[in-house]
Formats: structure tokens, sequence, C-alpha cells
């Protein structure tokens, strides 16, 4: 079963971590990645793929969890939620995201959708 990544996008560092990690997956691993959207897309346009997504999986970058709120704002209830900070990642400004960064965030995601 394919998910949906829902990224909450910001412009701290691990707020474009969550965006690059996103794509990332979505060029390896097309099968089980369906969608990669960022939450501050329009509403209309996020309701319509959550709602139709098989899973939800909203990959934040700090502890604001601003991309599961937006998704709960719309009543919907992600399946998996990941948070880059928890993944040992430091939130450090506007700092750019590095590769290994992105790799580990990946390997995190690709985790708790393999389950």
């Amino acid at each position: 079963m394919a998910v949906t990544v829902i990224t909450c996008s910001g412009i701290s560092n691990t707020g474009k971590l969550t965006a690059q990690a996103g794509a990332a997956l979505m060029r390896r691993y097309g099968g089980m990645v369906e969608a990669c959207l960022a939450a501050t897309r329009p509403t209309a346009s996020l309701e319509n793929a959550v709602r139709h997504a098989d899973r939800v999986l909203v990959l934040d970058g700090c502890g604001d969890c601003c991309g599961k709120k937006k998704v709960q704002a719309l009543g919907i209830e992600p399946h998996l939620h990941i948070v880059a900070t928890d993944c040992g990642i430091e939130k450090n400004g506007m700092a750019e995201p590095r590769f290994d960064e992105i790799e580990r965030l990946s390997a995190a995601v690709l985790e708790a959708i393999r389950g």
C-alpha cells in the first residue's frame, strides 16, 4: 500500500530537509511513495490529496509539528508521523540541509513505511 508524504516544508534547515527528503523518496521509491506534498500548499489541494491517499505520513521538521497540525485541521489523522529533530537532526536556523541528514531522514521514513 502506497503512502502520501506531507512535508512541513518550513524555512528552517529542518523544514527544508523534509521537502528534500520527500523528493528523494519519490525519486527512489515511487512505488511506495505515491505523492509528496508540502503542507504549505493551498488547503483544497492538500485536502484532496490526503482524502484520496491510501496512507498518510506527515514529515515534520521539528516539535512544532506544523505539517501534522495542518493535516489534522482537515479532519485527517495521519497514519504515520516522523519528526526530523527526533531522528537526531539538529534544528540550526537557516542552514542548508546536508546530504547525510537527507539520507538519515529518508531511512527513518522508509523504516516507518515498511513497519
